[in-house]
């Protein structure tokens, strides 16, 4: 029997149809909103965030660095420029096979392991700068050669920039110090202080003296271009340019004829001359010898060089003009006279005898006076102009330790002198309580004895001492020591005011004239220490001289400057200042382990020094006063 074939009901799939095309309608629409209100959302509601996303894509912010500011000498004589120069940069991220590339470049240039130790140094650094030097200071023959091979090196490219040059060299590295390399201690620095972004640019930082310590004058402002770049990071167009801001010039109050002459004086031998202004503090000369070339920094010193440096005997790193902690010897006699005169334990008539050595009661040791037969009878002015230590033995016993380091704590010794350079200790100016705290021993009177002429644990630099001198002879103005003369260049010059420290004050001022009467006759006096260094001088002055042992000597024994090793001999001091009668310039030399002493060495190094201040300074300015009245 056949199956009957059942009719199509159109009605139900007419339906079934229709109900598929709504859900898929209602699916488009759907879809169809979703689309339109994601386009809104990223046409309309996140425009400016992905624009601004889209214009880093294709805009490039490049800082560029500020030119660092110049320094000149009070003469206007440039002590540190910037010159141009090349270096081969390479950008490691566009660099596939770096040691390829560095040993492809290596059959066209000179490049030595040294160069190649150094920039892989500065890519373990972690620089923040996208380009790090293979080669600095490049020549125009590199610079060509290169050139005609660029095509086959994408990621590496010749950069022209400044760097600073120093053209004095060695003669002003403990002055104007240098600039080197950013490092990471100096990141982390700029980090904290927030002073990063400015530093976005360079390359070099102050490390050392002026450059350091007017750091944020010199370098100046970061600026940045906007580049629009291609896909490759490329800069292709240059939108706009905000220039940097370059650094202030600074001009110094150093003088580089005489800081030249003090070189000159000081020559092989280790030590240091300080010439200062004695009415402003102003640093005219302050030589520190050996020194060392401030240009091999600059660039990245090599490590053979820097550690001939370090490991020198002769420490040329080292300041001796501010970093020198030396014995003062019989230099601060003056200010222990003072201090005697001020507590009434002597008067300015009071004498005692000397016969060429001092005995404390119950000691069974003699303390030797450099005389060995004695001065006779001394009073302050004698135990000054000819520097009986027998006198101040005397003296300093009945002072007391604490009463002189109290009273040579007013003068500064002890603390840093404020000289505009980070370079500087504040030496030690010992009292009973600290040796207690140091050794947890007691002061000894023999000790007081010692200290009454400069020597046992009292140090002092060289700056403290030109600094201590000009208080005594500005008879209690207290000047605080400075090489910046100011901001600007000559003739548009914004000067720096003199600082003042807390100003002595005697109980009876006539105490001045005392102690400066017995350093005049040092240096003009019949028996005076220094008086065969000054002798026919054009100008007036007063000083002091010392010599200060750098070992004790048994009692009994006799000191052979040439039959002891070096740098065992005595140390050669003096301090002084002219003219007399109105002090413009105070001076400080320390010469170590000299055969001679203050006398005989560091007074004639020091008539040396002020005779070329006189003819450069006071004799020009005679004449012209002279040439006015007539």
């Amino acid at each position: 029997m056949r199956t009957r074939t059942p009719i199509r009901d159109t009605e139900s799939e007419s339906s079934l149809f229709t109900r598929r095309v709504f859900v898929a309608i209602g699916i488009i629409a759907a879809v169809f909103i979703l689309l339109i209100g994601n386009l809104y959302n990223l046409q309309v509601k996140e425009h400016t965030e992905l624009q601004t996303r889209s214009n880093d894509n294709r805009i490039k912010l490049l800082p560029l660095a500020p030119n660092r500011g110049l320094i000149y000498d009070r003469n206007g004589v440039l002590l540190a420029e910037n010159l141009p120069i090349f270096s081969l940069d390479i950008i490691p991220e566009e660099i596939k096979d770096l040691d390829t590339t560095i040993a492809e470049l290596r059959q066209i240039l000179t490049i030595s392991d040294d160069d190649i130790a150094q920039f892989e140094r500065n890519l373990r650094g972690q620089r923040r700068f996208s380009n790090v030097t293979l080669l600095d200071d490049i020549n125009e023959q590199q610079v060509a050669t290169f050139a005609a091979h660029q095509h086959k090196f994408p990621g590496v490219s010749i950069e022209a920039r400044l760097v600073r040059h120093y053209p004095y060299k060695e003669l002003l590295t403990h002055v104007v110090g240098y600039v080197a390399k950013i490092n990471r201690r100096d990141v982390e620095r700029l980090k904290q202080n927030d002073e990063l972004a400015n530093y976005a640019a360079s390359r070099t930082i102050g490390k050392l003296g002026i450059e350091k310590y007017y750091e944020s004058e010199l370098h100046g402002e970061v600026g940045y271009q906007r580049v629009e770049v291609n896909n490759r990071g490329r800069a292709v167009r240059t939108l706009s340019t905000e220039a940097p801001v370059p650094g202030q010039d600074i001009v110094l109050e150093l003088d580089i004829e005489l800081q030249r002459k003090a070189t000159e004086i000081l020559g092989e031998r280790r030590g240091s001359i300080i010439l200062m202004d004695a009415k402003t503090g102003g640093i005219l000369a302050m030589a520190s010898t050996p020194s060392y070339d401030a240009n091999w920094f600059v660039n990245g010193i090599s490590v053979k060089r820097y550690q001939s440096l370090l490991n020198s005997k002769d420490s040329p790193l080292l300041n001796r003009a501010t970093q020198g902690g030396y014995p003062p010897a019989s230099t601060i006699k003056p200010h222990i006279g003072l201090l005697g005169l001020e507590e009434g334990v002597i008067t300015p008539t009071s004498r005692i005898w000397d016969p060429g050595w001092f005995e404390i009661k119950g000691v069974d040791r003699r303390y030797r006076d450099w005389l060995s037969w004695g001065h006779g009878w001394v009073n302050i002015n004698t135990a000054i102009a000819e520097s009986c230590d027998t006198f101040y033995y005397d003296l300093a016993l009945k002072l007391g330790v604490d009463k002189i380091s109290g009273f040579m704590t007013q003068f500064g010794f002890g603390e840093t002198t404020g000289i505009d350079i980070n370079e500087e200790i504040p030496a030690l100016m010992p009292s009973r309580g600290w040796k207690r705290a140091r050794y947890n021993q007691p002061w000894y009177a023999g000790e007081t004895l010692s200290v009454g002429i400069g020597q046992s644990y009292w140090t002092a630099t060289p700056m403290q001492l030109v600094s201590a001198t000009a208080a005594l002879a500005n008879q209690g103005e207290h000047l605080v020591p400075r090489l910046l003369r100011g901001f600007g260049t000559i003739g548009r010059l914004t000067l720096a005011e003199p600082a003042y420290k807390r100003p002595i004050v005697l109980k009876d001022e006539s105490h001045w004239q005392v102690v400066k009467q017995g350093m005049e006759d040092v240096n003009m006096g019949a028996k005076g220490s220094a008086r065969r260094a000054f002798a026919d001088a054009p100008y007036t002055s007063a000083g002091k001289t010392g010599t200060a042992q750098v070992v004790n000597l048994a009692e009994d024994a006799e000191y052979v400057a040439e039959e002891i090793a070096e740098k065992y001999r005595d140390n050669a001091m003096y301090v002084g200042y002219a003219p007399a009668d109105d002090p413009q310039v105070v001076i400080s030399v320390a010469l170590e382990n000299v055969i001679g002493g203050g006398g005989s060495v560091a007074a004639p190094a020091a008539r040396e020094m002020l005779d070329s201040w006189y003819q450069r300074y006071m004799q020009v300015t005679e004449q012209g006063l002279a040439n006015a009245d007539d």
